[in-house]
Parts: structure tokens; C-alpha cells; sequence
């Protein structure tokens, strides 16, 4: 037991050196990590409020398949505690490297990372449970709606966030653990995600090119081509907010391969403190994405808009 607690300890230590040290601080970085809290501020405010905006449009929204628009509730959840919880944390943390307060560092140091680690999982799985959505809403066909109810939609999200959570708290035991079972869970989400869409769009070229046997049965197919156009959109806006979110990821995700093991030099940590800021950048963007790709979300953001001018005025 006592051997355990050595090597925790050890494990912690080393952690809270990396992140809280003294050897990242300088009059240059101090203004970096300035810039970045402000920055961050900025990115906090238009996360939380771009994304309240969104919540309260899909509420009100009932043209969207239920447990679609659950899905896109889900990650704007997300999206709207990194503005509200997660970046104010970061902002902090960064605060207090600059002015040396070493305790209150190590603090918001693991509160953002066991934060952060549930939010940008679940964000995640979100985004590969659309794609899967969209793949099934494609090969079920009419039993798409059977099968993908909105019960299910729940209890899937429901087990998500309640992994992430056990995962994020495995911290608190052996942070190396946590940190494998993210690096594992990023690469078959992201495999997942890729499988998908690419599944869908050869199904959608299969389609494409089979020609019609005569007039008749494009009469009888023609409501099946609207449907496909909607169907088209969607993947579309789909495929847009992953591709966003891995866009946003990367300069983070490169940073820490990077950098060497047992040691934080003060580029790469710099690196990776802008890198999460990118990452942050995406709970700002998705709101913009809905508006931008999805119509329905699009028409419900302006009624509530427009009701918010009129009830103010």
C-alpha cells in the first residue's frame, strides 16, 4: 500500500511540476498566457451565449427527427459548460502560473483537465453517434424511426457520459490510465466516424448511378429523391461539424505527440496552451455551423431572435 501511494505520489508530482512550474515563467510568457486569458474570455462569452441561443432554438424546433435533434442538444450542452465551466477554469489556471500562485495552479490545473477530459469526450461521441445516425438513417430505411427512438437515443447518451466520467475520475487513481483510455477512445470514435461516412457516401454513389427502368417508376420514386435531398443536407451539416471539430483538435493533438515524454519545454508547452484554445474555438464555431447548415435550426434561431427584440423592446 505504502509503495502504491509512493508512486502516486510520484505520478502527481511529476504532473503538477510539468504544468505548475516555475521554470514557465517569464516576463515573455506571462504575456502569452495574458493574451490567451483574454483571448479565452472572449471565446467563454460567445461559447455560452451562441450556444444557449442554439438550445433554446432546437427547443423549440419539431421539424428534426427526435433523437437527431437530442444529439445536436447533447453537444450543444457541451459546447455551452466549456464556455461556462471550462474556459473560465483555463483563464485561472493561466492567471495563476503567471502571478505564481502555485496552489490555486495545481487546483484549476485538475479541475480543468477532469473537466475538460468529460466534456471533449462526450463532444466527441456525440459527433460519432451523428454519424452513425446518419448511416442508419440510410440503410434502415422505413425502419430507421423503429429502431433509432428517442428511449435509446437517451439511454445511449446517458452511458456516454457516465464512461467519461469513470474514465476522467480514473485521474485521481493513475493519470496514465486516463490518458490511455482517451487516446484509445479517440482513435476508434474517430475510425467509427470515418467508416461511416464513407459507408454512406458509396451507398449514395450506388444510388447515383443506377439508371431508371422507365417513367413510370420515376413517378413512384420522386418523393424518395426529395427525401434524399433533405438526407444529402444532413450528412452534409453532419460531416461539416466533424470535420470542424478535428480541424480545431489538431494543432493540440500535435503538440502533445510532439513533446518529449517526462519533460514540458517551454515552446511545446506554449504550443499546447494554444492548442487548446483552438479547441475551445470549436464550441464558438458549432452554433455558427447549425445556423449555417441546418435550416430548421436556421428558422428557429430567428424566431427567437426575433422574439427576444420584441419582448426587450
Amino acid at each position: 500500500m505504502e509503495v502504491t501511494n509512493l508512486h502516486q505520489e510520484r505520478i502527481y508530482k511529476t504532473i503538477e511540476q510539468l504544468y505548475c512550474s516555475e521554470e514557465l515563467t517569464s516576463g515573455k510568457v506571462n504575456g502569452h498566457l495574458i493574451f490567451l486569458s483574454v483571448l479565452s474570455i472572449f471565446l467563454s462569452i460567445s461559447a455560452s451565449l451562441g450556444n444557449t441561443l442554439i438550445l433554446a432554438a432546437l427547443r423549440k424546433e419539431s421539424s428534426l427527427h427526435p433523437p437527431s435533434k437530442l444529439l445536436y442538444r447533447n453537444l450543444a450542452i457541451t459546447d455551452f459548460c466549456v464556455g461556462v465551466i471550462l474556459e473560465p477554469l483555463m483563464v485561472a489556471y493561466w492567471i495563476s502560473e503567471a502571478t505564481e500562485r502555485w496552489d490555486i495552479c495545481r487546483y484549476v490545473f485538475v479541475s480543468s483537465y477532469v473537466i475538460g477530459y468529460v466534456l471533449f469526450a462526450v463532444s466527441l461521441t456525440t459527433i460519432t453517434l451523428v454519424s452513425l445516425d446518419r448511416l442508419l438513417a440510410l440503410l434502415l430505411g422505413l425502419r430507421y424511426r423503429q429502431v433509432v427512438t428517442l428511449k435509446r437515443t437517451y439511454l445511449t447518451i446517458i452511458v456516454f457520459w457516465a464512461i467519461s466520467i469513470v474514465a476522467a475520475t480514473m485521474y485521481f487513481v493513475n493519470p496514465f490510465v486516463t490518458t490511455w483510455i482517451g487516446n484509445i477512445g479517440i482513435i476508434l470514435f474517430l475510425i467509427t466516424s470515418i467508416l461511416s461516412y464513407t459507408k454512406i457516401f458509396i451507398t449514395l454513389r450506388k444510388n447515383q448511378i443506377q439508371p431508371l427502368e422507365h417513367d413510370s417508376k420515376a413517378q413512384t420514386t420522386q418523393p424518395t429523391s426529395m427525401n434524399m435531398v433533405r438526407y444529402r443536407k444532413a450528412v452534409s451539416s453532419a460531416l461539416w461539424i466533424q470535420v470542424t471539430l478535428v480541424v480545431c483538435y489538431l494543432p493540440y493533438v500535435v503538440a502533445v505527440v510532439l513533446t518529449p515524454k517526462r519533460e514540458l519545454p517551454l515552446p511545446y508547452y506554449l504550443a499546447r496552451q494554444f492548442g487548446v484554445t483552438v479547441i475551445y474555438l470549436n464550441s464558438t464555431l458549432n452554433p455558427f455551423l447549425y445556423c449555417w447548415k441546418i435550416k430548421e435550426v436556421r428558422l428557429a434561431v430567428k424566431d427567437t431572435l426575433r422574439q427576444v427584440s420584441c419582448s426587450s423592446v
